[in-house]
């Protein structure tokens, strides 16, 4: 049966009909719910290229992944991508990944929208300054950040307290007795390393304990990264007590380096890393403490929720979500001891 059919079956027209299975809401409630037990009834599938092609949309949401960025392989981005996915196929929408050098980006977004295979974006790691988001808002293309930038007023975003999780980490290694405490972070551009590396500072000045420039160290997102910055921190004449990290595949690095320097974490080096070391990884003797964050696949499930949102016309400040951390007590920190 097609739309016609069933339109002349309930006596409305196929205009009414396909407004009700499409959910517009001048449609009464008692109208639709006629004309969904009757699809239901009579097995009518929809035609989606036809609905598609009607609404000028193409259900589907991209993300623009930046190659060399160093994250395709973090599990806890491929659960966000599974929460995406869950989340949106429930509301028959399709998962777009496409990949693209760091200065093709903006480009990228261009030709996705031009050539209508997306009806909007997921953008992930976002900068303090980001022409993503420039770009889509000055064309007026639906998008939900995954964090923010340093005007985050007006567009829809979902982040967590990044400065909070780096001063919850500095007070808890205080309390061991810890003073000279190591930081190494992620590309300071990025918003969401800025965040936790200002959460770090403040914690570490309003605790009264000294920042040694020395012991801030640039390590990146990779695990070779993590390795290379903590021996050139072991090989400093006075090196760190504890050192924080503030992404997990970097910390994978950290704690192998200091594994294979024969120190005893939580003993004569404590160790807090956000969102914790991988389950894939190999390093398994060592239950690292961690920043911990809600589960990814939670954070895809609201992203799309979310994304759901703007498209639905909903208002940008009821879009705006922000998460707290905590944290999650391992064995790899502790006060400090020399044996």
């Amino acid at each position: 049966m097609d739309l016609k059919q069933l339109s002349a079956s309930l006596g409305l027209s196929p205009t009414t009909v396909s407004r009700a299975l499409n959910g517009y809401p001048e449609v009464s409630e008692r109208t639709r719910e006629r004309v969904i037990e009757a699809a239901k009834e009579v097995g009518y599938e929809p035609n989606v290229t036809a609905r598609r092609l009607a609404r000028g949309a193409v259900d589907a949401i991209g993300i623009v992944h930046p190659t060399g960025a160093g994250h395709l392989d973090d599990p806890r981005f491929l659960e966000v991508v599974d929460g995406l996915t869950e989340r949106f196929s429930k509301a028959g929408i399709d998962l777009l990944i496409a990949s693209a050098r760091q200065k093709e980006e903006v480009a990228t977004y261009k030709r996705l929208l031009q050539g209508r295979r997306v009806d909007g974006f997921i953008v992930h790691h976002t900068r303090r300054v980001d022409p993503r988001l420039d770009y889509l808002q000055e064309c007026g293309a639906p998008f939900v950040a995954y964090g923010r930038t340093d005007t985050p007023d007006s567009y829809a975003w979902f982040d967590f307290d990044n400065a909070l999780g780096s001063s919850l980490a500095v007070r808890r290694l205080q309390e061991f007795g810890h003073r000279r405490i190591a930081y190494m972070h992620a590309p300071l551009e990025l918003h969401f390393a800025y965040q936790r590396y200002q959460g770090y500072l403040d914690a570490m000045h309003a605790a009264g304990l000294p920042v040694d420039p020395g012991l801030v160290v640039p390590a990146g997102f990779g695990r070779r990264g993590g390795y290379e910055a903590m021996k050139t921190l072991l090989d400093r004449a006075e090196g760190p007590t504890a050192v924080i990290v503030d992404n997990n595949l970097c910390g994978v690095g950290v704690l192998r380096c200091a594994l294979d320097a024969g120190l005893k974490i939580g003993r004569q080096l404590s160790l807090i890393v956000y969102d914790g070391v991988p389950v894939d990884s190999v390093v398994t003797s060592v239950q690292v403490t961690s920043i911990e964050q809600p589960t990814s696949y939670a954070v895809g499930v609201q992203l799309a929720e979310l994304m759901i949102g703007v498209l639905a016309g909903q208002p940008v400040q009821e879009l705006q979500t922000l998460w707290s951390p905590r944290i999650a007590a391992g064995s790899s920190d502790g006060p400090i001891s020399e044996h």
